[in-house]
């Protein structure tokens, strides 16, 4: 939970007790990561009584991504009143679903189809609204990691550019999880990726397992500005859109190898530096966001894309992120590692 020292999540989410209040109320067996301003709690919590039009939900896994500590920092666009769970993303069972509820029942496997759901507890009560049903027979780690990253890739790689196979995109912090999907998402509709990296000491393990995904091509921060740059594209013509989630010169240097009125989308900030464009530039920079493209889209909208996803998850063409799957009860040490410099795997809390 999200909340100020001396104050607890009632079983209304934004009701405030005391602590003396808390003490006369009995524990359930419900928990919940609880994140003050500076630390961190796990805390049994009561399970909201279930509505008409709620489902009760059995949380699987759930990932720790790093727009879920810029919301803890307050740094993200989308901040939570205080008190609130912490978790975007996340995949769960329905145990059992109010009378009004037609779409879902029990059994089935379900993620959110909002920002903002709270999923790092082990169980929860949630109006069918914010609930998306996806295939049971999908990985446990796909579901719970498909409603954020793979989402992103998806929509930056459609909406941005109209390409067909064989064209090609360049993108940075390849190695994220929106880069691992791109990739994927890219090789199965016949996209060329260039894929950028910083240099680390396991770099020809990093490669190795980018170019098992389907890159094209693997190069570092530092080869972006060299001349070789120039016999990729003996192969594969220049991209028409790339992909930025550092900033900085990392940004300056990939909008250089873009094709005329090519496009370069902004979906993060990870080096903490702005978006540089030269002054001759003959492309468009543009900002993305998911969680807006969430807002402003039906559920059927969000459907028909998660459709799709999963489609290619049953057929073996995109895969989950490289994962840590951690208990819950070591949460601090999931936040820790997901806050590490040079961490390609994805810390995924298990409920």
């Amino acid at each position: 939970l999200l909340t100020q020292a001396g104050c607890y999540l009632k079983s209304s989410p934004n009701q405030l007790g005391s602590w003396e209040e808390e003490k006369r109320k009995p524990l359930s067996s419900i928990n919940a990561l609880f994140l003050c301003v500076s630390l961190f709690r796990l805390k049994d919590l009561e399970v909201a009584e279930l509505g008409d039009s709620d489902v009760h939900v059995k949380m699987l896994a759930a990932p720790i991504n790093p727009a879920d500590i810029n919301m803890i920092q307050g740094t993200y666009a989308i901040v939570s009143p205080l008190p609130a769970v912490g978790g975007n993303e996340g995949v769960g069972e329905v145990l059992e679903v109010g009378r009004r509820v037609a779409a879902l029942k029990p059994g089935d496997r379900v993620i959110p189809a909002v920002t903002g759901l709270g999923t790092w507890r082990t169980r929860g009560v949630f109006p069918e609204e914010t609930l998306l049903k996806v295939p049971g027979d999908i990985p446990v780690l796909s579901a719970a990691t498909l409603s954020v990253n793979p989402c992103t890739a998806y929509r930056m790689l459609a909406d941005f550019e109209t390409l067909a196979p064989g064209d090609s995109v360049i993108q940075n912090a390849a190695n994220s999880g929106v880069g691992q999907a791109v990739i994927q998402i890219a090789k199965a509709s016949g996209i060329k990726t260039i894929n950028v990296v910083r240099d680390r000491p396991d770099l020809p393990k990093l490669v190795e397992r980018l170019m098992a995904l389907g890159a094209d091509h693997v190069i570092t921060e530092e080869m972006l500005r060299k001349p070789e740059m120039k016999d990729i594209f003996k192969s594969i013509p220049k991209p028409r859109l790339a992909l930025n989630c550092v900033g900085g010169k990392s940004t300056t240097e990939m909008l250089r190898h873009l094709q005329p009125k090519g496009t370069m989308v902004t979906y993060g900030g990870m080096a903490k530096q702005p978006v540089m464009v030269p002054v001759v530039s003959t492309g468009d920079a543009l900002d993305f966001s998911q969680g807006t493209f969430c807002r402003s889209f039906t559920k059927e909208s969000l459907g028909s894309m998660m459709d799709a996803l999963c489609q290619l998850i049953q057929s073996g063409q995109l895969a989950a992120p490289a994962c840590t799957e951690v208990p819950l009860q070591d949460y601090k040490a999931a936040l820790e590692a997901t806050m590490k410099p040079f961490v390609s795997s994805k810390q995924i809390l298990l409920l």
